[in-house]
This record gives structure tokens, sequence and C-alpha cells, in this order.
């Protein structure tokens, strides 16, 4: 399925191939007679037939006798010839610099010829004094036919710059799409109808107007948005959000009108608007106040997707990862009036995802995709196809001839951990003491109850982290117990706590550490309703302009007192979790040590490698 101009057609249309043939023997022919124009201009300037003389020097000649006939011009130039002294004839012309009261007298004194005329102007020479001219109105006429694609117009601001799906290149169907599976049923509903509309109208059905997909960024919203293109025998325009407002006023609306215009003459159609956002905020939320032109525009959209001028069989599809700043009006049964949701993938649908982008590369035979898309909780479809891309690079680096498993890891670490810094030179003590960091987050995973897996630990540098303690959840979950929030704020602090303990003192690389574990703990009391002291009550309301879309303060709704039980209870968790954290590594130092000096010397362990060096017992494998 390919995308095209919808004011252009395809290049292997032969009446295309035609009109471009026909654009470039215009061009060639307009530069040829240019070129031909020009040259005529300068022979008829150059190539003078009589030879000019001053004025002084033609007065010399008449006191010697040696001019025979003159013709005088309106007392501005004059016309004539020469008389040799061998008989020949030379002609000449000169122009009058000022009145001169003796030339006539010494014209008849000399037995000149004498006659007069008026000045006349040649056709020809008005003719190719206006050439330029004439070029270069049709010069500039040209080159905005070219810009605007053939229009009649010499300014298209106004049209709408929506893209239209062609039959010409591979389509994108439902069976690109991997999961998903209530969204393309939603969708496909869509599609039938706009195939099979007797279906549903014969028991008085009538389809959504409009149909909003709203999902994170990466999900796969503009890609069920190619496969409803794909499956749909009919006419389908795209065009961003972004695509409406101009600088120019109302050129918005205007776009709005011609796109809709569009889809009434194409009936039955999908118009596809993505990152609905850009224009279909809340109005009276900017600057502009009800004038500003990006309301305007939303104002026309509102219009002609339920107005009276509306028409069946043009269905509005949208897209967009931000639905809490829409307009209320946009989202009111009769516009878009179905909300499709494209959440992340599970772990089923990561699977399946993988099947589908690695299809395209050559596997090697140790790789498990579901071990994969284990690894991979709370990643997008784009996310996974951008590992299954870096894990092919990793491989045609190596001059492999298949993607293999550890090229897979390689990719996701770089995906979740950032890129692998191992040139970084750190000295033998910094090593150790990240070491012992490291090593205290890892160990807690092996004594709490609640915590995830620990998949892997690290003392190589990734991003901006000199090291790393990687946990992955057994199946995807989405919502978390107080104690796994519990746990997490353990093992957060558990970095800060092993090097108290080997150390006697803190380094700055326990920062985010405390910046994750204080949120958390935070959460826990204001919003979640985890404390005993203050109960199910939500403290702080964020504020979020909309025309910002960001949230740039909080909103302190709760009395002085209040503030002061929340600290207090904040600190509360805290204090317990960095206790109950010194017990398990205090109670097991000598595993703690362990494992830091193991560090230092493998710089990365596995979970199976750390159960193998601690003595625990094998993990139970998930064979489901």
């Amino acid at each position: 399925m390919n995308i095209q101009d919808n004011n252009k057609k395809d290049d292997k249309d032969p009446k295309q191939v035609k009109f471009n043939f026909n654009n470039n023997r215009f061009a060639l022919f307009f530069l040829i007679s240019l070129i031909a124009m020009f040259i005529l201009l300068f022979m008829f300037k150059d190539n003078k037939p009589t030879a000019e003389i001053p004025y002084s020097v033609f007065t010399g000649y008449l006191e010697e006798g040696e001019v025979d006939a003159v013709k005088i011009i309106e007392n501005y130039e004059i016309h004539g010839t020469l008389k040799g002294r061998t008989g020949e004839m030379t002609i000449f012309r000169t122009k009058i610099p000022y009145f001169d009261d003796e030339l006539l007298p010494l014209l008849r004194e000399k037995g000149v010829k004498i006659t007069g005329a008026e000045k006349t102007v040649s056709p020809f020479a008005v003719f190719l004094e206006f050439i330029p001219w004439i070029i270069g109105f049709i010069f500039i006429w040209f080159m905005f036919r070219q810009i605007q694609g053939g229009g009649n117009r010499a300014f298209s601001f106004g049209k709408s710059r929506a893209k239209r799906y062609l039959d010409t290149d591979k389509k994108i169907t439902f069976a690109d799409v991997a999961g998903q599976i209530e969204a393309k049923y939603e969708l496909e509903e869509v599609v039938d109808f706009l195939k099979n509309p007797q279906k549903f109208t014969k028991i008085g059905a009538k389809i959504p107007t409009g149909v909003l997909l709203v999902g994170m960024p990466g999900t796969g919203k503009t890609l069920l948005a190619k496969a409803i293109a794909g499956e749909a025998n009919v006419s389908f325009f795209h065009m961003s959000g972004s695509d409406f407002v101009e600088m120019f006023v109302g050129v918005g609306a205007s776009r709005v009108r011609d796109l809709f215009e569009q889809g009434r003459k194409s009936a039955p159609c999908i118009l596809f608007i993505d990152e609905l956002d850009a224009v279909g905020r809340t109005r009276g939320a900017g600057y502009g106040g009800g004038h500003d032109e990006r309301e305007q525009t939303l104002n026309q959209m509102l219009v002609e997707m339920d107005g009276f001028d509306t028409k069946d069989g043009v269905i509005i599809l949208a897209a967009t990862n931000r639905p809490d700043v829409l307009d209320p009006a946009l989202l009111r049964p009769g516009r878009f009036d179905r909300l499709v949701v494209v959440d992340m993938p599970d772990i089923k649908e990561r699977e399946d995802i993988l099947k589908i982008h690695s299809s395209k590369i050559p596997l090697s035979a140790n790789v498990d995709l579901k071990r994969i898309a284990r690894a991979t909780p709370g990643t997008s479809g784009a996310d996974i196809a951008n590992m299954v891309n870096e894990a092919a690079l990793f491989a045609a680096r190596k001059s492999k001839t298949t993607v293999e498993m550890e090229d897979f890891e390689e990719a996701r670490d770089k995906m979740l951990l950032g890129v692998a810094r191992k040139s970084r030179v750190i000295s033998d003590e910094e090593k150790k003491m990240t070491a012992f960091h490291e090593a205290g987050h890892a160990l807690l995973h092996y004594y709490l109850e609640n915590a995830d897996p620990l998949h892997k630990v690290t003392v190589v540098p990734h991003g901006r982290a000199l090291g790393l303690a990687l946990s992955l959840p057994e199946n995807d979950t989405f919502s978390k117990s107080k104690g796994w929030l519990l746990d997490r704020i353990r093992i957060a602090m558990g970095g800060y706590v092993a090097e108290r303990l080997v150390y006697d003192e803190t380094s700055t690389g326990t920062q985010n550490d405390i910046k994750e574990a204080t949120s958390l703990a935070r959460k826990m009391v204001c919003e979640w309703g985890m404390s005993e002291e203050l109960g199910p009550v939500a403290f702080g309301q964020e504020d979020e302009p909309i025309f910002i879309g960001k949230e740039i303060a909080q909103h302190k709704d709760y009395s002085d007192d209040t503030a002061r039980l929340i600290d207090k209870e904040i600190g509360s968790i805290m204090n317990s979790c960095m206790e109950n954290t010194k017990k398990i590594l205090t109670e097991h130092r000598d595993q703690l040590e362990l494992l830091a000096e193991t560090l230092v010397q493998r710089e990365t362990l596995d979970d199976d490698e750390v159960r193998e060096l601690l003595g625990f017992s094998p993990r139970e494998k998930d064979d489901n």
C-alpha cells in the first residue's frame, strides 16, 4: 500500500507520464524561445546601419563641405550622408546636444540638402523592449503552476495536504498487526460496514461517524490505520493534525473544509487524522482566546463532522496519545463516538510481535523468542521492532550469518539500560565500591518475598550508571501490592545500606536510588492510600495546563498539620525499609562480600550464576 499526494497521480499512470512529458516539452520550448528573443534583442541593438558621430565632428565635416544631405528629426537628431574625397557616400547620425541657431544658416551656406521628419518608433523595437517584461511574467506564471502541481490557483495554502493510499505496493493488513485483538475487532467492524453497508442498514444500524485510537506512543495506532487502508477497498486519506495550522489566518479551517470535501466526493472513504491532539485540544486554554487560529480550525472540524452538511459513508479515524486534552465536543456521540484503546502488548503479544519482525532476519537455533518476550516487560511494538533491528546490527558487526541469542541480549540491554561503556576507565577502588553497591541490590532479590526475580547484575557502565541490577517479573502485572512496593523500596535502598556497612559512608551513586525510593513512599501515602495513619485520602492534585501538556506544579490542598503528618509517614516508611534492608545484608554479609568480589572479577552475572555462586536452589522455569 503506497501513500501518494492527493493532488498527484501515480508515476506509472499513462496520463501522468503524458502530463510530465508535456510539461518538459513546454519548458524546453520556453527556454529556446527565451534564448532566441535575447539574441534578436542584442542583434537589433548592436548591428547599427549608420555610424554614430559626435556633434562636434559633424560641425567639422560641415565646415569642410563634406556633408551632402541631412534629415533633422525634431531638433533632436540628425541623419545624413557624407561625401568623401573619392566620391563614396557614408551614412551617419548624430544627436543635437543643445539648441544651435547657427546650424540652418550654415547648412544653406554649404549647399546641403535639408529635410525634416518626426521621430517614429518601430513596432518591432517596441516589442523587443517589452520582451523582458513578457518573459518575466510568463516565467512567474509557469513557476506557480509547477509549485501548485497543475492547479488553477497561484496559491494553494488552503488546499488539504491529505495523502491518499493507492493500490500500487504491498498492502498492510490486520495479519501484519500482532495482538490488539479487541482493537482489531472494533476496526474490522468499520471495514465490514464500508464493504457491506446493507448488512447494517437493513436492520437500522448506523456505523460510528468517528473512531478514535488511543494509546501510548509506539503501540501501533498508525499501523492499525494502515491496516484498515489495506483491508478496505475504499479511498483512504491520511493527514497529520499539525498539517492543518499554518502561519496564515484561516488556512487551517480552509484545509479542514477541503479535506472533508475530498472525502464526500470519494465516499465511501476513510479520513485518518494522526496526532489529533495537535489541533483538537480543549478550546479556551490557549493564549489566543476565541480568535486563536487553532480554535477556528477545531470549530470547523466540529461542524464538518456533525453539522448540517454531513454525508454518510465518510468515516473519520484519528489517533492520539493524549485523549485527556481533547475538547469534549470532539468526544460526544455523533463525532468521535467510538474510542478504541491500543494498549501496551502483554507477554503473548510481545512474542507475536517478535515473530513478525524476526521473520525478516535469519535466526540461530538458540534464539528463544518466549524468553525475550518475558525479558521485555513494558515495551511497545515500536521498541520491539527497534530491538530486533539492533540485534541484527550487532550480528552484522561480528560478521555472523545468523542472529543469535546473545545478540538479542545485547540489543535488549542497550534498549533498557543504555549503551554499555566498556571503554570507560574506572579505578579499582571505585569499581569495588560499585560492586558492593550492586551486590546490595542483587542480594535482596533472594530474601524478599514479593521481589521480582533477578535477571542480571553488572558493574559494566551503561549510560550514566556505573552498574546495574536488573530484575524482571515472571508475568505481566497491571497493579502493584503494598508488599511489592515496600520490597521495591528495600531493594532501592540496598546499594545505600551496603556502602554504609562496608565503607561506613556513601557515594553520589545512591542519588537515583534514594529518589526512586522516596517517590514510591510519597505515592503510597499521597496517592494510593497505603498509610495507616492518614488512611485512603489523596493529597496534592497536579496542575496541568492543557496548552502546555506538562505537570508544572502540584496543588497543595491540605493543611500544614497534614503536611507534617505526610512527611512523618514518608520518613517512617523509608526508615522501616532501610532497617529491614540493613538487617538482611548484615546477616548475610559473607554472601554480600562474595558476590561483590566475583563481580569485580567477572563484571556481569545472571540469575543462574548468582544462584550457583551463593548456593541457592535453581529457579523453576515457567514453560507456559
